[in-house]
């Protein structure tokens, strides 16, 4: 039965070892769980680019602005992020050295992965690269946001509404995406099987991404910690 429960998705962010109490002063643990979850989370996203067959939802949203307006899709792709960051407001979310970390460190592992990730030309090869690159995010979210040094624009998004709501982190994130999808579909984006089947799985996996983190280093018998529980996290 508890091998049963560690494979069930978590609904929360698990506590672990390697969390940290600061934003900004993380220990070498957790600074060391937070590269590598933001490593993977770029190499799946580099798996789902040269897979093909459509992008995710967030990138089909830029593509949708730079239709509408005269700018590039990079400058889209800012302001999506500024926005996003705006909306942190409300749900009294705070940036870390992670949201700046996930900028840097996931933009150089995608474009490793996209110079060195072959290009499949069958259609099952690359189905199962958008598949591999959906785990990735899965997995390499579940470690980085589990070392509490700050989520990036979206993921923040996704844990203060579920922390101020209470609804499962998985489904948070699914209808964030589906959001944002229709949005950049409606804009003029370009939408492919990969890019739906990104809005759709998405949420399980970095709900099973959690899981795994929680199985790996969870602290028995603990809930996630909020930050009126712990006012150093602030910091």
């Amino acid at each position: 039965m508890q091998v049963l429960s560690w494979l069930r998705p978590a609904r929360t962010v698990p506590v672990t070892r390697w969390r940290c109490t600061s934003r900004w002063r993380p220990t070498p643990s957790a600074l060391v769980i937070l590269v590598f979850g933001l490593f993977l989370f770029g190499i799946g996203e580099a798996f789902i680019v040269e897979g093909g067959i459509g992008v995710s939802p967030w990138t089909v949203l830029a593509q949708g602005l730079a239709t509408r307006l005269p700018i590039s899709i990079g400058v889209a792709t800012f302001i999506v992020g500024a926005v996003v960051l705006l909306l942190w407001i409300p749900i009294r979310e705070k940036p870390g050295l992670g949201t700046v970390l996930n900028v840097l460190v996931i933009s150089s592992s995608l474009q490793l992965g996209v110079t060195f990730i072959p290009t499949p030309d069958h259609a099952v090869l690359q189905v199962l690269m958008v598949l591999v690159g959906i785990a990735l995010i899965g997995v390499g979210s579940g470690l980085y946001l589990t070392a509490n040094l700050g989520p990036g624009p979206r993921d923040g998004w996704m844990t203060g509404i579920h922390q101020r709501t209470g609804w499962p982190v998985g489904r948070v994130r699914t209808g964030i995406e589906v959001i944002a999808l229709s949005i950049g579909w409606l804009l003029g984006g370009t939408v492919g099987i990969g890019t739906l089947m990104f809005a759709v799985l998405i949420g399980p996996s970095v709900a099973y991404g959690l899981m795994l983190a929680g199985a790996i280093g969870g602290v028995p018998g603990h809930r996630m910690v909020s930050e009126d529980e712990f006012p150093e996290l602030d910091a």
